[in-house]
């Protein structure tokens, strides 16, 4: 029996395998980088060991000092969560080898799958040769031969593209899997990307727990997950499934990954051989705890014959931390608040006060929903992220909300080239914008009336008209005169019926609205409705000379690390507008910053190693007439 666990990961994972840890009566163990040294995962673990340093290389990736910490805690066994060293046969076996319980397949399954190259080769699938790729091949797509998460993949659309993106996933994979390799295969335009769970115990019994389809995604990375998925049946996909665990010799929960092309026959991608980010849709259709079911199985008890029978459709929407609208640039920073409405489950690894960093994944947490039938879990997922308050780094939470009511989801009829297609539309600037700055605005006029104690009404008492009041928010200014009925003058329509520095009520073309206003230190107020959550930045009103950048100034866009120069980026050199000079790191992702404009590069501040801030001069270049 299991009795202390440690698990070899951080944030969300962590977090839901203590949950489950905590119901068994099992004591738990965290590792945990510098940067996590105050994470949720770290304060709800009954013990946590440091790992010095801030790069998963450094700590996340080091199986030896994972394997010391769990021996110098007391654990007994070791669970890997997924990403990091879930997929890495060596560290399993070094679990084993140093008397601990390995909570996943055997070493030798997990070198036969977790490698997608000799998986493909066991199954008698070739990938395509790099040096031999033609025009006629394409598109193909690189990906990482180890891991997963959409980390070292590119879809290559022009031949002369291939040696440079096969460069930039083989550097990603190293630097998120420690391992560099890659491979090439078709590409598939409009697939879909459905998968089967697995598990296995170590009597012989397979279960196959029914499907999930992961279509939306972004990066080839998932952002809605649901159970079952859409369509079938999917009897051939089971089947191959249970066929390739018992080939393997497979133990413990894993997932066959297919895309399903428009016609013909679903094609075998890989095998997960650990827990996904996505199955607690899966848990919520079959009504189990697929991490107590790894822990039995570890522990050598027998699955039952036969699964339980599933039940209604579960839907999982992942929040990041990140902008949709500016190519999915990672956010970091505060999170003041998240709050979800009651009634889903919330998987995070994040309360309200923890810092977002540059060093790890974006997830910020899972809203998962499970219902009687589709139609009624996307509903309730919908009205749920409506009414969820995550304030702090900007979050996809709005592109979520338009992706779950856009018509090819709700019919079911999506695929994984949704958001090339949708993206623009599905991140247009949301009606109700300039409400909500009126909001802010008066919320703020009442805090410092309720600060200085002064019992007028909002603008203070005069007895002729006055100017308007006026405040500014991410560019809107918001201009108002308060008449004695409650009307705001330059708002037709609009009229005021209370305002407290946290609660604004309009009543807009008669209809009264309620705006929740939360306004924080760091300049940001964010404006809740049931409808829609705007985040607005103060401006002060007038500009500080220091923070103005000479023209031609190229800033960095997210927070990150310099990874790599381009060749022949120098001062004095060059370049066209689209050019690649540089990538930042961030969030375990490369990310190309290119020319805005032709010109000469008059000057260049970055350097590999080189930590960047958003914001961050990087070079600059003198643009051409």
């Amino acid at each position: 029996m299991i009795t202390t666990l440690l698990v070899a990961n951080r944030g969300e994972i962590a977090c839901r395998v203590f949950r489950t840890c905590r119901d068994l009566g099992i004591a738990t163990v965290a590792v945990h980088s510098d940067a996590d040294a105050g994470a949720l995962h770290v304060r709800e673990a009954d013990a946590a060991v440091r790992l010095p340093g801030d790069a998963p290389a450094d700590t996340y990736l080091r199986g030896d000092l994972i394997i010391e910490a769990a021996l110098a805690a007391g654990a007994d066994a070791i669970h890997p969560g997924y990403g990091f060293l879930a997929e890495n046969a060596d560290f399993a076996r070094q679990v084993t080898e140093a008397g601990l319980t390995w909570i996943g397949p055997p070493p030798a399954a997990i070198e036969a799958m977790a490698s997608k190259t000799r998986a493909k080769e066991l199954l008698g699938i070739a990938p395509l040769d790099p040096t031999a790729v033609t025009e006629t091949d394409l598109p193909v797509i690189v990906k990482a031969a180890a891991g997963g998460g959409g980390r070292g993949m590119r879809v290559v659309r022009e031949l002369a593209d291939l040696p440079a993106e096969l460069t930039a996933a083989s550097a990603e994979a190293a630097s998120a899997f420690g391992d560099g390799e890659v491979f090439v295969e078709p590409y598939i335009e409009a697939g879909r990307h459905v998968e089967v769970q697995i598990l296995a115990d170590t009597h012989g019994t397979v279960w196959t727990l029914g499907t999930r389809d992961c279509s939306l995604q972004r990066r080839h990375q998932k952002v809605i997950e649901e159970a079952p998925a859409p369509g079938g049946p999917w009897d051939e996909l089971y089947e191959q499934a249970a066929a390739i665990a018992k080939t393997i010799g497979y133990t413990g929960a894993g997932t066959v990954e297919f895309l399903v092309p428009p016609t013909g026959r679903a094609q075998f991608l890989e095998v997960n051989t650990r827990l996904q980010v996505e199955h607690p849709v899966t848990e919520l259709v079959y009504g189990v705890d697929l991490v107590a079911l790894q822990l039995s199985v570890a522990e050598g008890t027998p699955l039952p014959a036969e699964p339980p029978e599933p039940q209604g459709h579960a839907v999982e929407a992942r929040l990041y931390a990140e902008d949709p609208a500016s190519a999915f640039a990672p956010q970091t920073g505060v999170l003041h608040r998240l709050a979800v409405p009651t009634g889903v489950r919330l998987d995070t690894g994040y309360a309200d006060g923890d810092a977002v960093t540059p060093y790890y994944d974006a997830m910020l947490a899972k809203v998962i929903v499970h219902a009687p039938t589709r139609a009624e879990a996307v509903r309730r997922l919908t009205h749920a992220l409506r009414r969820t308050k995550a304030h702090g780094p900007a979050t996809n939470r709005d592109l979520l909300v338009r992706s779950l009511t856009h018509p090819e989801f709700t019919d079911g009829r999506t695929d994984t080239g949704f958001y090339d297609r949708h993206l623009t539309g599905l991140t247009t600037p949301a009606d109700g914008t300039d409400l909500a700055a009126l909001a802010a605005a008066l919320a703020d006029a009442a805090g410092r009336a309720t600060a200085a104690k002064l019992t007028a009404r909002i603008g203070g008492w005069r007895n002729v008209p006055s100017q308007a009041q006026t405040k500014t928010y991410s560019g809107i200014t918001v201009r108002y005169r308060l008449t004695r009925d409650g009307q705001l003058h330059g708002h037709p329509g609009v009229r005021l019926l209370s305002a407290a520095p946290h609660r604004v009520v309009l009543e807009v073309n008669g209809v009264s609205r309620a705006y929740d206003v939360a306004a924080y230190p760091d300049g940001t107020v964010h404006v809740d409705t049931p409808q829609t959550s705007v985040t607005l930045r103060a401006e002060p009103r007038f500009t500080d000379p220091s923070t103005q950048t000479a023209p031609g100034s190229l800033l960095a866009p997210m927070p990150g690390t310099v990874v790599r120069i381009a060749d022949g980026v120098a001062p004095g050199a060059a370049v066209v507008a689209g050019q690649p000079l540089l990538w930042l790191e961030a969030m375990k992702m490369e990310h190309r910053v290119t020319a805005p404009a032709a010109g000469t590069l008059t000057a260049l501040h970055a350097e590999p190693g080189r930590q960047v801030q958003p914001g961050a001069l990087l070079a600059v270049i003198e643009e051409t007439n």
